[in-house]
């Protein structure tokens, strides 16, 4: 038997918000690097100046530009920037945090600790509606269907999965999506997604020991949608097992929200999640999410994340962060941006080595329309079971991508759709 053949398959359920990972890993070499000396490249990690904890998923950018990443689940954060750039600042950014900018030569090459300062507004009594923060969360539930669209739409998507061994990139794709997004008033109508145009990187090390997929792909993107498929997180029958507190006021884009912060009660016997939700303090509505396993049910993620692996592989759990955003618009939500990155570390029995696996996917709404609704049949949709990696050959083309035929891994979101602009715009055909 020829063990260089042998293959296992990793396969991963978030069954929390109904999120399905299958994994394939290896022992890759490292992505292929292509800066130039025109490139400057600054390394780093964002923290809380307070609790010196990790930020996670904030934003770092070249002030002035599109150009930008977004921290990782322990912080850091990798950042490219033109040598000849006009701008002479970073900016770094997050919900609850003071915004704050760092002149460029006050940064290293690598090994840079940003403390963000939290910014609460002070609660002011007149504008407290009740003490009880669960009596908040329950109000918010109660005015979903006055707070989110009550028809059907039209919308396109980008979307974005990366896979990591340690620090190298084994796997990344993307893709422009159609998306029928069902009506937020109907709980028997769902989101359908479909790929429109896809590609993957061709730049990495091919793997070899372990297969390491990513399964769910875009279909499971829209499944955190908080408000439509409320899962283990916001479903009322699950609120009982959090304990909540209300942390103060925060502005999001100029207007005040309620900042909820939430944990798994003490002796619960599966993992659940902590985190912050936000409500706006006029409609409340949920504005934002940002979540992770929480640190009292982390042990046994494992057992709920993993549906097949090597019996002789132990395999943990280390980060699961999500991060949700919505936008307001003429009095309605609407779904705009979500994020996921889960670590896991994985070892062999009786060997030395391990190695840690981060997965992330990303997606952006771009353009939305109400008046050309159209429901694809089912066959045609994204499903759980479906590997995005493997299906975006199919959906490949080079006119569509045009110059941009290489993928930036550690690009934002925005700047990537920036890029795209004029071919993400709504199709009618």
């Amino acid at each position: 038997m020829k063990t260089q053949n042998y293959k296992p398959v990793i396969k991963v359920v978030l069954a929390a918000v109904l999120l399905v990972f299958a994994f394939q890993a290896s022992f890759a070499g490292a992505f292929e690097k292509k800066d130039t000396l025109n490139i400057l490249t600054f390394q780093g990690k964002v923290i809380d100046k307070s609790t010196k904890k990790p930020v996670v998923f904030a934003s770092v950018y070249l002030d002035g530009t599109s150009l930008g990443t977004v921290t990782n689940s322990d912080g850091e954060f990798i950042l490219k920037i033109p040598i000849n750039t006009r701008s002479n600042k970073v900016g770094v950014t997050y919900l609850g945090y003071k915004n704050l900018l760092v002149p460029l030569k006050e940064l290293d090459a690598n090994e840079n600790v940003i403390a963000l300062e939290p910014s609460p507004i002070p609660i002011e009594e007149v504008i407290i509606r009740t003490g009880d923060p669960l009596d908040l969360i329950m109000g918010a539930l109660k005015n979903v269907k006055n707070n989110y669209p009550g028809n059907s739409e039209q919308q396109v998507g980008f979307y974005r999965e990366t896979i990591k061994q340690n620090r190298n990139y084994i796997e990344v794709a993307e893709a422009v999506l159609d998306v029928y997004k069902s009506s937020y008033s109907d709980a028997f109508d769902y989101d359908r997604v479909k790929i429109y145009k896809g590609r993957k990187n061709q730049d990495v090390k091919k793997m070899d020991t372990i297969l390491f997929k990513f399964q769910g792909g875009p279909k499971t993107s829209f499944l955190l949608d908080m408000v439509k498929t409320p899962g283990n997180l916001l479903s009322p029958d699950m609120l009982q097992y959090y304990d909540f507190k209300l942390a103060g006021i925060v502005k999001i884009n100029d207007k005040e929200n309620y900042v909820i912060e939430f944990d798994q009660k003490d002796n619960i016997d599966f993992p659940l999640y902590q985190g912050k939700v936000y409500l706006d303090v006029k409609s409340l509505a949920f504005t934002s999410a940002d979540f992770r396993f929480s640190e009292k049910g982390i042990e046994l993620a494992g057992s709920e994340l993993v549906r097949k692996k090597p019996v002789s592989m132990k395999l943990d759990v280390e980060n699961a962060n999500y991060l949700v955003n919505y936008r307001e618009m003429n009095g309605k939500w609407y779904l705009n941006h979500v994020r996921s990155e889960l670590v896991f570390k994985c070892k062999w029995d009786k060997k030395l080595f391990s190695s840690t696996y981060v997965t992330m996917f990303e997606m952006a709404v771009t353009d939305r329309d109400t008046a050309n609704v159209s429901k694809f049949k089912f066959k045609e949709a994204a499903k759980m079971s479906d590997v995005f990696a493997d299906q975006v050959n199919y959906f490949a083309d080079k006119n569509f991508w045009g110059e941009y035929n290489y993928i930036k891994p550690d690009e934002s979101i925005e700047t990537a759709i920036e890029r795209l602009n004029k071919k993400l715009k709504l199709r009618n055909d």
